[in-house]
């Protein structure tokens, strides 16, 4: 039997976003972060590491993209064209 799939995910630096760099085969949780380290940030690219079971992510599929996401297009109150973005206001 092979060992489990992990997905790995990196945060570059403080204040962002982890993001998704790849996936590794790992006996445990503990040799995955270790293998992570090893393989994603060998050039002291992150903070911080994720590493998550491939089996435990749940994700829609995006052939039914449209279906899925439908129920958001009826919410129109959620996008801001509703009021003016004052002149000099950034990242809104």
């Amino acid at each position: 039997m092979s060992e489990p799939l992990w997905e790995v995910f990196v945060r570059p630096r403080r204040g962002l976003s982890h993001a998704h760099v790849g996936s590794l085969h790992a006996p445990d949780a503990e040799m995955a972060l270790r293998n992570a380290r090893d393989v994603y940030t060998r050039r002291q690219e992150g903070v911080s590491i994720w590493v998550v079971p491939a089996g435990a992510i749940t994700a829609s599929s995006p052939d039914e993209k449209d279906a899925f996401f439908d129920p958001a297009a009826d919410k129109v109150y959620r996008h801001p064209t509703f009021y003016a973005v004052p002149e000099g206001a950034e990242h809104i």
